[in-house]
């Protein structure tokens, strides 16, 4: 297990990332996974993968969208529009801007069922009416889902949560969904697995627990979403609450065997 709490080793997060390409360079274990996406990966340079596993990272979310974006340097635009999408209220699938996402535009249609994809993040923010199921009055998702006793609850209701008990212990807003369990319908599963949030001292804290993880592709727009949903939660919460810090589970940290000319090329700067 790597944890790595910034503020107290005194790094930004550009010089954690500096850190990783040396330790997946020497430190990590090359693991054949032959698939990707939940598709099968003949390619050996896509289908082993570099691993650290179970890595921590503690980080300080700082206040302002400018900040962010400038320490982060996600995938901009598309990192920003996606969020929005992520927080909209509705249960996008597909949302718009799959079709300019910058490192599968390819391959999306293979991981779509007709025009929809097995999930993506706003139906899981939003699953009160998400679905295809039609009802029996022949509309489409008029009434919320249920799980086995109650109403699905959904992003809102995580920050009703928090107002009304500002120290719970309670507020999870999970990505992973029960009809992911064994991956039972042979599709893509979610990375993410859920964000769990605490105000403590007067800031907002969040746990951001992720299954799998891409170095190289997927992580400074991951740690952006988690980020800015924090922003978003003290926004929504309008109590004087500020950013704290973003604590980053990441179980299987990885990028694959043929970006190893990329790892050092960077570590060679």
């Amino acid at each position: 297990m790597r944890a790595y709490e910034l503020l107290e080793l005194g790094w930004s997060f550009h010089r954690f990332i500096q850190q990783m390409y040396v330790e997946f360079l020497h430190s990590a274990e090359e693991v054949n996974v032959g698939e990707w996406q939940s598709k099968k990966i003949q390619d050996p340079n896509l289908g082993t993968m570099l691993e650290l596993r179970d890595t921590t990272m503690v980080w300080a979310v700082p206040g302002g969208l400018e900040a962010l974006q400038d320490r982060v340097k996600p995938n901009l635009p598309w990192a920003e529009d996606h969020f929005l999408e992520r927080v909209s209220g509705e249960p996008l699938n597909p949302p718009p801007s799959e079709s300019y996402w910058p490192f599968a535009q390819r391959g999306n249609a293979a991981h779509k069922e007709g025009e929809k994809f097995s999930h993506t993040y706003p139906e899981r923010f939003w699953p009160k009416f998400a679905g295809e199921e039609t009802r029996p009055n022949g509309r489409q998702a008029a009434w919320p889902n249920n799980g086995i006793r109650y109403e699905y609850g959904d992003l809102a209701d995580v920050v009703t949560q928090l107002k009304n008990s500002p120290h719970t212990r309670q507020a999870f807003l999970p990505v992973w969904f029960p009809e992911d369990t064994g991956a039972v319908h042979g599709g893509r599963v979610p990375c993410t697995l859920g964000y769990l949030f605490n105000i403590r001292g007067n800031r907002l804290h969040a746990v951001y627990y992720i299954r799998s993880c891409d170095f190289l592709r997927h992580f400074p727009d991951d740690v952006y979403m988690a980020a800015r949903l924090m922003q978003w939660m003290v926004d929504q919460l309008d109590t004087g609450v500020k950013t704290g810090n973003l604590t980053m589970h990441i179980n299987s940290f990885h990028c694959f065997k043929g970006d190893i000319p990329r790892l050092q090329k960077e570590v060679g700067r």
